[in-house]
């Protein structure tokens, strides 16, 4: 979950350019702060100028929005900045709130299919039974089927292991591995829940995994589903960040990456699937 969780998270940050930061802030811990958090504070020091820094909220106006940005900070101590007028608040969606619920989620989904994977890939080994006299015998076969299972050419084991009559004492549980076999699937599902992240948080896709031959106009429609909540978060990121340029005089700009790419997309021709 936390491999996924990371490599869904970056894929959010790709959504968004921010240019024009003050030098000083760090991209990183802006980026994380605003995303992983839902917003962040900016306010001005005597020691540092003007920062960014992750904040807690508190107070309501008539319109129960905050009023208060708390900071506590190991290096500044602790402050209580009214919004508006001590700093502005940058954030990403309406209700304050992170994006780490959608890909806690999708995180979520997509390391379950690859835990399924991982025991189906296992599962679909050829499979041994074993019939031991003692427990000496069964830790022989024990070490004889790690032989086998690590991939050793010969597998080499004492002929008293053999049953009375010379014959073999195992047989294979089960042959048709082929039956047992969706990895394949898991994979092309994988595949579908990554899609279905990247039409949450706006990263441009086709949405192809349900049929051979979409037109541009279908793909066109999801592009549509794909930039709703974009633009939403777009917006009020840029409310925030037009308040900051306001109060401090800075000129901090934020645009959709994938702008372009939608843009160039053709309307009306067929559009073969990957």
């Amino acid at each position: 979950v936390i491999h996924y969780t990371r490599y869904l998270f970056e894929k959010v940050l790709s959504v968004y350019k921010f240019e024009n930061l003050p030098p000083e802030w760090p991209a990183n811990y802006f980026l994380y702060c605003l995303f992983g958090y839902g917003y962040i504070t900016v306010f001005n020091t005597e020691e540092y100028g003007l920062i960014a820094n992750k904040c807690s909220l508190s107070g309501y106006d008539i319109y129960y929005q905050p009023t208060q940005a708390l900071v506590a900070n190991p290096i500044l101590g602790s402050k209580r900045l009214n919004i508006g007028e001590d700093c502005e608040l940058i954030k990403v969606q309406p209700d304050y709130n992170s994006i780490m619920d959608i890909v806690s989620l999708y995180a979520d989904l997509m390391a379950l299919c690859t835990e399924t994977a991982g025991i189906n890939l296992l599962n679909s080994k050829m499979s041994y039974v074993f019939f031991a006299e003692n427990k000496a015998a069964a830790e022989s076969f024990k070490k004889l089927y790690d032989k086998i299972a690590s991939g050793e050419p010969a597998a080499v084991t004492d002929k008293l292991l053999l049953g009375e009559d010379g014959n073999e004492t195992w047989k294979i549980f089960s042959q048709n591995v082929g039956q047992n076999y969706i990895t394949d699937r898991i994979l092309t599902d994988m595949r579908t829940i990554e899609n279905m992240f990247n039409t949450d948080v706006g990263i441009p896709n086709a949405n192809t995994m349900k049929r051979e031959r979409l037109i541009s106009d279908e793909v066109n429609a999801n592009n549509v589903d794909t930039q709703s909540k974009t633009m939403l978060w777009l917006e009020t990121i840029r409310d925030g960040v037009d308040k900051v340029n306001s109060m401090f005089n800075t000129n901090i700009t934020v645009k959709y990456r994938f702008e372009e790419v939608q843009d160039d997309q053709n309307i009306g021709e067929p559009v073969r699937a990957v």
